[in-house]
């Protein structure tokens, strides 16, 4: 047995604003999706080569499940793209919020929060010292 992927299942409060959220914000690509009455219920996203399923689930009937506000609480996503700072130049343009990169454990890290509480850590490896802001870098390359 091969196991070729994990891909993280998240489930969400309100799947428009998760959309917004991953799609047009970070740029995320649907790769699957599941409809009810025109609208999205499930649905597979990939950048790259990472993916992620988010779900809303039905709050009433035999298939209902209920969650607490905090549900995104104790889990942390770690993507690793080739440039984390460019990648928070592109994001923030697009009016996500995300904290300004810092290099920590030899890796430029910007950490996001979505729209349910879970937390996203976006980090690229780096030969700046431990602790140097991207703020403070004066390189234009970074």
């Amino acid at each position: 047995m091969q196991v070729k992927e994990v891909v993280p299942f998240l489930a969400v409060k309100d799947m428009k604003e998760s959309i917004a959220f991953y799609v047009d914000g970070l740029g995320f690509e649907f790769r699957h999706k599941w409809e009810v009455g025109g609208e999205i219920r499930w649905c597979q996203l990939k950048i790259d080569q990472a993916g992620l399923m988010l779900q809303q689930f039905a709050t009433e009937g035999h298939d209902a499940r209920v969650f607490s506000e905090n549900k995104g609480e104790g889990v942390t996503l770690c993507f690793f793209p080739e440039d984390a700072v460019g990648f928070y130049r592109a994001v923030t343009e697009r009016g996500i919020k995300a904290s300004e990169p810092v290099v920590s454990n030899g890796l430029w890290t910007t950490h996001l929060s979505d729209p349910d509480g879970y937390q996203l850590l976006f980090e690229s490896p780096t030969d700046a010292p431990e602790g140097t802001r991207m703020s403070v870098t004066v390189s234009p390359s970074l």
